[in-house]
């Protein structure tokens, strides 16, 4: 099992945590990180500039679907960002770790 990092941005504090709950209590990552970040994007035809929460989940590769699937089911814009990054090196007993805590319930 590869780790992966998988990010995905939240309107609100709120919707982050909610969002990084739902998948770690469905054990399909073994953590989830929120920070507050500035976003500035272009969106049916204007730029906008809003305050996001940006938040990376850490898994593995075979668990991407199963998170996009409920990162999909849960959020609320109408086109989220949902992506994975490779993880090319991890300190191995963490990414045992990772590999151990994202197996799914």
């Amino acid at each position: 099992m590869k780790p992966i990092a998988v990010i995905t941005t939240a309107g609100s504090l709120a919707e982050a945590r909610t969002l990084a709950e739902a998948v770690i209590q469905r054990r399909l990552a073994a953590c989830a990180q929120i920070n507050e970040i500035e976003s500035f994007y272009h969106w049916k035809g204007a730029v906008q500039n809003e305050k996001e929460w940006r938040i990376l989940f850490k898994t593995t590769d075979e668990q991407y679907p199963a998170v996009e699937r409920l990162l999909r089911e849960l959020h609320s814009y109408e086109l989220p960002a949902i992506y994975a990054c490779a993880v090319e090196r991890a300190f191995e007993p963490y990414a045992q770790w990772i590999a151990e805590n994202s197996a799914g319930a």
